[in-house]
């Protein structure tokens, strides 16, 4: 490929990491709707004596679920991503320094990158909004 057709596809870049970064939020909500007891172990310690680790486990689920569905459909996308982008920073102020947290850490700041640049041109919002 040239520089010119490279140029031509710029428009997708935002759109790829949309709803790559949707996918992800999808995939963990799935897994801990599936098997939600595997993943208490990722809980802060004081959640566990605020009542059954596994309801908060669900709770997060339910609201990965909810707003990976809005970004993937590009309704609300700059909400959608700053709140999902906020609440991995969250996950990865709780896990500490780790492998795991750096890399929530960067999927966090490709997620707020959303928030900055707003709907792409696949986004509902574009045409709810007529941008």
């Amino acid at each position: 490929m040239n520089k010119k057709q490279l140029d031509n596809l710029k428009g997708y870049g935002p759109v790829v990491v949309r709803i790559a970064l949707s996918l992800v939020f999808f995939w963990f909500a799935i897994n801990q709707l599936i098997a939600p007891a595997s993943w208490t172990v990722y809980l802060p310690k004081f959640l566990y004596t605020a009542g059954n680790p596994v309801i908060f486990i669900y709770a997060n689920a339910i609201f990965e679920l909810i707003f990976a569905t809005l970004l993937i459909l590009g309704v609300f996308t700059r909400l959608s991503a700053l709140l999902l982008g906020l609440h991995l920073i969250g996950i990865s102020i709780v896990l500490g320094y780790n492998e795991i947290a750096v890399r929530d850490c960067g999927l966090a700041l490709a997620t707020l990158s959303i928030v900055l640049t707003g709907p792409d041109k696949w986004c509902f919002d574009r045409k709810i909004w007529k941008k």
